[in-house]
């Protein structure tokens, strides 16, 4: 009987070598423009040749109001992530969209709205604030599940993917024409993508200079002396 055990853990100890070990693959990615300049803002959506049976979990994001200013100045969520959007200027705020993809508005409100706001058909969800008509930003709407945007230095990185076909797909609110997605081939470890996408630069929405579109409190313009 204890042979038979200690033959039985010694199997058990060869299989276990011999079984190969499943290893996620890395994706770093990054954007520059046709004179070679880092694109920061831009959306980077993986779509996989098989999209995954089961709704992937969603976190939690947030589309703040600072300083007169929608931040971040892009959003990229999943189809079904909920936002919330809280308004950290002591000004109100009235947010709304008029986008196909989710048309909704959030009345005059200081601090954090009542609920925050599902969105839960893909595609593009241009916002504005009805008080303040120079506030402006961007929420993109994927279809799948794996969607970022790239930071200052126009990179990007995701982790713990499955090997395998993907799509690249790009957006950007400068972008002079829609581009087609980049087919990739995605192996175990790490992978490096170099993509370019042609922009017309611009300034990002900021509130204008002090005296001029101030608004009180309660929503209500201050004349400029």
């Amino acid at each position: 009987m204890i042979l038979n055990r200690a033959l039985f853990a010694l199997v058990l100890s060869v299989s276990a070598s011999l079984t190969p070990q499943v290893m996620a693959a890395e994706l770093n990615i990054k954007l520059v423009d046709l004179q070679q300049q880092v694109i920061a803002d831009t959306v980077v959506e993986l779509i996989p040749a098989v999209m995954p049976d089961k709704a992937m979990p969603v976190g939690h994001y947030e589309m703040s109001q600072k300083n007169r200013t929608f931040i971040p100045f892009v959003l990229a969520v999943p189809k079904g992530a909920k936002v919330d959007f809280p308004n950290l200027d002591r000004t109100r705020h009235h947010v709304y969209s008029f986008s196909e993809a989710k048309p909704f508005e959030l009345k005059l409100y200081v601090g954090q709205a009542e609920a925050p706001i599902q969105f839960d058909k893909p595609g593009l969800v241009a916002l504005g604030c009805n008080i303040h008509d120079y506030m402006q930003a961007f929420i993109y709407v994927a279809d799948s599940p794996i969607v970022a945007v790239t930071d200052e230095k126009g990179e990007i990185q995701f982790k713990d993917l499955t090997a395998g076909q993907y799509k690249v797909k790009l957006w950007h609110p400068w972008q002079k024409a829609a581009s087609e997605p980049t087919e990739l081939m995605l192996t175990t470890g790490a992978n490096q993508l170099s993509l370019s996408l042609d922009i017309e630069r611009q300034a990002k929405p900021s509130a204008p200079p002090s005296g001029f579109g101030h608004y009180d409190a309660q929503g209500k313009p201050l004349h400029a002396k």
